[in-house]
């Protein structure tokens, strides 16, 4: 999941300023590509791990080098970059987006529509399941090659992989505008590196070379029959990350990451994957750590300083795409707002959320010190993330068929193939759940149902507050038949139901018995598209009342001042002077009561999260010294 706002330069909602393909490239060199990139360091000792019974002979080496070779090939290269690239929503990619995209082909409101919705938010839940174990399994690789260089160093290995993942989330808060300029030549020079290591290994051993032929791969499974069909579990670790080259697609754009990967990113890590097979033809000892043992004695503590920066800089990735998933889930609805930080002036992507940082730090920090190793914790990675791939491809196939009429007649054959590999690495990985993979799955399986906990909620508390409420077309008439007291300025209700008497007004006209000399009824709508081109719509209502609408695409920030401020232009404007207006809300106190839209553990669960959830203000960026708030009760 290593989606990163810390490149993105958008000066507007599809541009990049004045950054050239070269530059987008080498940023998405250092971003796109920092899991993948580090694949690496552990894939091959993995495949040959005791657990799965492989013996490193000539024919099973260049059997698992081709099943590499071709799935970085199918799963990565066609898959993701050539096919699922086209399928933009707005410019933005990743699960949402596709989810969004999918849903948007299907009747509003249908049965279609709604279980591609439960796919995605399942297939986003099952990103963050295995995307947490990236930091984790990414350093702890990186350091154990401390005890290749000096084997007595073996026990510092956990020690120091913790101080680098307590370090790197310590300075999440102060953004990574500097770190991120230097992403991209630090990850191109580990890329270079790698490559060059390969071709050194492979000038040993040319033999290996004859594993991009299909046929190796063929032979593994015929010689292991279908027993051999579990080896995918270690295979997909060479492609676990290829699912962000589509999350971080609105950041730099399709053609940039697509030239990188087919003409650097590609070849760098099959030269590496094949200078390892070859080491290991040469040497079958060296399968302990192919990666590491590859290095000359003289480079391999450079090597182990740069293996550590480039892990840093995957870790980096999916820490900072966790923010970004996070905001895009709040502001489709599935997770409660939470505090946001902006760390840059130029770059409004670039955000921190303290209670996404720590609490990833909380679960990489327990994998660690669980697992302790990377050959560990490898048993517990792909699981999620396998999963997350077949649910891509079904999604695939919807937008294709609905939406690309000129491409679907060779894009769904495709669609079937990739079913057919995502079954099979589904299947492999099913084996990993009893020896650690049940904890993606788990985590996963949890976050879905905080979420959908969280979506449903909030439908049932709005149809809670429609049923208690007043329309809002029969309660004004009556009101300005004996109208209260008015008073100067602007009073800014904000609602989410255009139709019903906002709460905050039905109090403030019982406490305060006072009516502004304007009064706008406010509603914020989140659009299932990253960018809104029509961002405010104002209705008149009479009697100095005012409706507005003010819409947000999912990638932006909302900032309703800002968009009140711009409103001149608009049809039917009102002058918002920040001096002169305040804004009034109202906070629910959820009670969960027996026999009501949701079963009692699911609303007490809801009343938890609501709770605890940053006030709608502060999430719009409304300042506190013009807001009211008022509270209300409200049993679901």
């Amino acid at each position: 999941m290593s989606s990163s706002s810390s490149s993105s330069v958008r000066n507007q909602p599809h541009g990049h300023g004045s950054i050239g393909l070269f530059g987008l490239a080498v940023g998405a060199i250092g971003v796109v590509f920092g899991d993948i990139g580090t694949s690496p360091l552990y894939t091959i000792r993995e495949a040959f791990a005791p657990h799965y019974g492989l013996v490193a002979d000539h024919d099973t080496v260049l059997g698992v080098l081709s099943m590499i070779f071709w799935s970085l090939m199918l799963v990565v290269t066609t898959k993701y970059v050539t096919i699922i690239l086209r399928a933009d929503n707005d410019g933005e990619g990743g699960i949402m987006a596709l989810m969004a995209l999918a849903q948007r082909s299907l009747p509003k409101g249908g049965r279609s529509a709604y279980l591609v919705g439960i796919f995605g938010i399942f297939g986003a839940s099952l990103f963050f399941g295995d995307g947490v174990i990236t930091p984790a399994i990414s350093v702890l690789s990186a350091v154990e090659g401390l005890e290749v260089i000096a084997p007595q160093l073996h026990d510092w290995i956990v020690p120091v992989s913790l101080l680098v993942l307590v370090s790197l989330f310590a300075t999440q808060r102060y953004g990574t505008a500097v770190v991120g300029r230097v992403f991209g030549p630090v990850t191109a020079i580990w890329f270079l590196t790698i490559a060059v290591l390969g071709v050194v290994n492979i000038l040993h051993e040319p033999e290996v070379l004859r594993a991009v032929n299909p046929w190796w791969a063929a032979q593994f499974f015929a010689n292991h029959t279908w027993g051999g069909i579990f080896i995918l579990g270690a295979v997909i670790l060479a492609v676990t990350g290829g699912e962000a080259i589509y999350t971080d697609m609105g950041h730099f754009g399709a053609k940039p990451i697509r030239y990188a990967w087919y003409f650097f990113v590609l070849p760098s890590l099959m030269l590496s994957y094949l200078g390892q097979g070859a080491l290991v033809l040469e040497d079958p000892a060296a399968i302990r750590n192919p990666f590491y043992l590859g290095v000359p004695d003289w480079g391999r503590i450079p090597m182990l300083v740069l293996a550590t920066a480039a892990t840093v800089i995957a870790s980096q990735a999916v820490i900072t795409g966790g923010f970004s998933v996070a905001r895009q889930a709040m502001q489709l609805g599935y997770i409660p707002r939470m505090k946001i930080l902006h760390t840059s002036r130029e770059t409004i992507g670039q955000i921190y959320i303290p209670a996404i940082n720590w609490s990833m730090m909380v679960v990489v920090i327990a994998l660690v010190l669980g697992f302790r190793s990377s050959s560990a914790l490898a048993t517990a990675y792909g699981v999620s993330v396998s999963m997350t791939m077949l649910i891509d491809t079904v999604l695939l196939a919807i937008v294709a068929r609905a939406l690309w009429p000129r491409w679907r007649r060779w894009v769904l054959p495709m669609c079937a193939l990739f079913l057919v590999v995502d079954v099979a690495f589904v299947t492999a990985n099913v084996a990993k759940v009893l020896q650690g993979g049940w904890f993606p799955v788990v985590l996963g399986i949890t976050l879905f149902t905080l979420l959908r906990t969280w979506r449903r909620g909030r439908q049932v508390l709005r149809e809670e507050m429609q049923k208690e409420g007043i329309r809002l077309d029969t309660f004004l008439p009556g009101l300005m038949l004996a109208p209260p007291t008015r008073v100067p300025g602007t009073a800014i209700f904000l609602t989410a139901d255009k139709g019903v008497v906002p709460h905050a007004l039905m109090h403030n006209l019982k406490h305060n018995k006072v009516l502004h000399e304007r009064n706008v009824f406010l509603t914020v709508e989140t659009l299932s598209v990253p960018y809104s081109h029509k961002r405010l719509k104002i209705e008149e209502i009479g009697d100095g009342f005012h409706r507005v609408l003010i819409r947000f695409g999912f990638m932006e920030t909302p900032d309703v001042p800002l968009a009140l401020m711009g409103s001149g232009d608009i049809e039917g404007a009102i002058c918002f002077d920040p001096m002169d207006t305040t804004y009034f809300t109202s906070r629910e106190t959820v009670i969960a009561a027996a026999r009501r839209g949701m079963p009692v553990w699911r609303e007490r669960l809801f009343a938890l999260m609501h709770r605890n959830a940053a006030p709608a203000s502060g999430f719009f960026r409304i300042p506190g010294n013009r807001l009211v708030e008022l509270g209300t009760q409200v049993e679901i």
